[in-house]
């Protein structure tokens, strides 16, 4: 089969790969002038559209919009022709280039990006092309969405609220979310659209919410009960006792509204069951469910789960919005609540509960796996696809687009390959590409070793599912033969390593994880020395077989000291040891309503999947059918004279 194949000798580096991992440099160091020395260098190299983007962005403040086009139409079609674009649009949007903005935005093919849409509304609504009044929701949905301050959808929300179309209310709403997760940058800029002389205030209240409660002044002062919520907001956050013992206080049950208390009973609720507190519900029961967001009703069901409240859970899911009642976790937990409630006509419950479940069924995804096992039926290796045809695999082998993200990706430049990948099989094509050809694009990528581009892009096709691209083996000998040794099931090995690293040896964390199994320095260490390896060297972690004993042998140390429990021990590889240690106390649950409850997302989402994947790769391998449910068991306090292995970093 004709195909790009990334390993072996054939791959030696060229005069070109090495002109543009200089250029790379140059790059990252805003040498415009070693730029436009290097370009024409990389004349008729796969990577030149990368090479003409690195050197067009670079001079983006100062180029023409003639210099502009004339880069973005050496390489039409390309991905890094229409990332160029984004950019350019950004930066015109940002210079109130209104003119050149209008004329590039109808070729802009990935319209994804938020504050190009806002600029786009924007002018949309002065230009009449549409109602400033059906513009303001849009571009306020896309605000709210928007994570740090921007240009463009202030912009546009700035615009609107002077018109009267998009109400003040947006932007308090858009700074309570901000000012709940520590982001005072967002908070001051969207109270500042409302007036200036407010972002002082809010500053102050993010840094002693507390201080500013408590000035006599405070109730006084105009437009007090917007800033009081925030600094509500802000104190809940930090110390929800705190903010319940001040929401109490006559003053602010008499000046705040009942939407605003709500809001912060919310918080305030939200905090308490991160933090695993008895009293959750308590304070969650001071606000109405339908005046809290989206994450407050997710921690009230959550709180409700831990304290076996099938009432509230069911209460807080059906305030829930539309879209996130779709959610599987959610629709999952609606119809567990449906079943515990045991209404009067419990066959109908049973039937509404059946249909819940069918809806989300599936072997692939943690709840939609126990779905399918409350429906009676095992995880099992789906149906494969049929085989793909030669025209298929070479037309997937010929992409240019896919060529040029394999070709980066060698060259170490994997976060430009993956891009690159990833456009070419969602966006390039409106819609995307079709399941067939998502399927010769993971055989590509699974042929020349690109796991993660291998799973991820299987992962896209709705109909056809591949489990051998999904859940691949490489390395199969080595990590069946060092799981055995030590006594650990491979499926779950695998479901761990699938979920670190999508099995990319390079990989690297924020935090200094490295290799297949993405193993910490101090972890490495330790662990070396507890297995007896008496030579190990930090830069071996990255070596394959020394990253899996190391790997596997910390996670077999992790599931020794939680007594065996598949949850408890991937919640520690994960976060450390410690924290599931504290999360076990008080009652005993249900596997699943514990991983639900996990404080972290980060935490949460990794226990779930590793789970998940496990089952996966045990049908694999067994060629049996499987069970999620069996794999999660209980979890509760730590047993009476229990061993603990404080060492164990």
């Amino acid at each position: 089969m004709a195909s790009l194949c990334l390993t072996g000798p054939g791959w030696a580096q060229t005069s070109g790969d090495t002109t543009l991992l200089e250029m790379r440099e140059a790059y990252r160091r805003s040498n415009t002038t070693t730029l436009a020395i290097l370009l024409p260098q990389m004349r008729g190299h796969v990577l030149e559209p990368l090479a003409t983007y690195w050197e067009a962005r670079s001079r983006l403040d100062t180029a023409t919009p003639e210099q502009m086009r004339a880069a973005l139409a050496r390489h039409p079609g390309s991905y890094w022709e229409d990332r160029l674009r984004n950019d350019w649009l950004l930066h015109l949007g940002k210079q109130r280039d209104w003119a050149n903005f209008s004329a590039e935005l109808p070729r802009f093919r990935m319209n994804d990006d938020r504050q190009v849409q806002c600029y786009a509304l924007l002018l949309d609504a002065v230009d009449q092309r549409a109602p400033a009044a059906e513009v303001a929701p849009q571009v306020q949905q896309r605000w709210l969405e928007q994570r740090d301050a921007d240009d463009g959808c202030s912009t546009a929300a700035q615009a609107l609220l002077d018109s009267g179309h998009l109400k003040p209310a947006a932007a308090w709403e858009r700074a309570r979310l901000a000012i709940e997760f520590g982001r005072t940058g967002v908070a001051t800029q969207a109270v500042g659209l409302l007036d200036p002389d407010w972002t002082s205030t809010v500053e102050s209240i993010a840094k002693d919410p507390a201080k500013y409660l408590d000035e006599k002044i405070t109730a006084i002062r105009p437009r007090t009960k917007e800033l009081v919520t925030l600094a509500m907001i802000r104190m809940a956050s930090q110390d929800p006792e705190a903010a319940a013992r001040e929401m109490d206080r006559k003053r602010w049950k008499a000046q705040l509204t009942q939407e605003e208390r709500s809001w912060v009973w919310g918080v305030i609720g939200k905090r308490a069951a991160q933090r695993l507190q008895d009293n959750a519900l308590t304070y969650f029961a001071n606000g109405q469910p339908r005046f809290m967001t989206d994450d407050h009703l997710a921690w009230k069901a959550r709180a409700a789960l831990r304290a076996g409240a099938w009432s509230h859970v069911q209460e807080a899911v059906a305030a829930m919005s539309p879209e996130q009642q779709l959610e599987p976790v959610w629709v999952y937990w609606r119809a567990r609540s449906i079943e515990s409630l045991k209404a009067s006509d419990a066959v109908q419950a049973g039937a509404q509960a059946r249909e819940l479940y069918a809806s989300i069924a599936s072997v692939q995804g943690f709840y939609e796996q126990l779905a399918l096992e409350q429906l009676g039926r095992s995880i099992t290796v789906p149906q494969p696809p049929a085989p793909l045809t030669p025209q298929e695999i070479a037309e997937a082998s010929n992409d240019v687009a896919l060529q040029r993200a394999l070709a980066a990706i060698r060259l170490g430049l994997r976060s430009e390959g993956v891009r690159e990948w990833n456009y070419e099989v969602a966006l390039h094509t409106p819609g995307g590409m079709t399941e067939r050809e998502l399927l010769a694009a993971a055989q590509l990528a699974c042929q020349n070793q690109i796991w993660d581009r291998c799973i991820n892009t299987s992962e896209r096709t709705l109909q056809a599912r591949d489990h051998t691209q999904r859940f691949p083996m490489p390395h199969q000998a080595a990590v069946v033969k060092q799981a055995n040794a030590i006594g650990l099931d491979p499926a779950y090995v695998y479901g761990l390593i699938r979920q670190e690293s999508r099995f990319v040896m390079d990989a690297r964390s924020g935090v200094g994880a490295s290799g297949l199994m993405q193993v910490m320095p101090a972890t490495a260490r330790w662990t070396a020395r507890k297995i007896g390896m008496s030579d190990f060297r930090p830069h071996q972690i990255t070596e394959l077989d020394t990253n899996i004993a190391i790997g596997t042998s910390y996670l077999k140390l992790a599931l020794d000291d939680f007594e065996g429990s598949l949850p408890m021990a991937a919640a520690a590889y994960n976060a450390g040891p410690n924290r599931p240690r504290a999360w076990r106390n008080g009652p005993v649950l249900a596997a699943e309503i514990w991983a639900e409850n996990i404080p972290f997302d980060e935490t949460r989402d990794y226990v779930q999947r590793v789970l998940s994947n496990t089952v996966n790769y045990a049908a694999l391998i067994s060629g049996q059918p499987q069970s999620l449910r069996t794999r999660l068991g209980q979890v509760g306090p730590l047993p009476v004279n229990a061993a603990v292995n404080r060492d164990l970093p």
